[in-house]
């Protein structure tokens, strides 16, 4: 499912105009955004919890020359799946 068929699929659940789906869901994807990027985690009880970690510094290989290249840290955005999720899927 992409970001059309997900606003289309809201529309018809909540029977309101796709243009209010696509705000409603602009907003819920800002929300998460914006919290993650202040270091919280968004945790929606039943589906699961957006959280952001830190994966250290390394060292790589290019792939075309096989010369070892430094990859910077980087904050790293996680979704762990909540016991409803994980109960629906199973």
């Amino acid at each position: 499912m992409n970001k059309s068929e997900l606003i289309e699929h809201i529309a018809r659940q909540a029977d309101i105009s796709k243009a209010a789906a696509t705000r409603a869901l602009e907003a819920v994807i800002g929300g998460v955004k914006t919290t993650l990027k202040k270091g919280g985690s968004v945790t929606i009880v039943g589906f699961g919890t957006f959280t952001v970690t830190k994966r250290a510094a390394r060292t790589g290989r290019n792939p075309r020359t096989g010369e070892a290249i430094k990859i910077k840290s980087a904050k790293m955005a996680r979704f762990r799946p909540g016991k409803g999720l994980r109960d629906h899927l199973n």
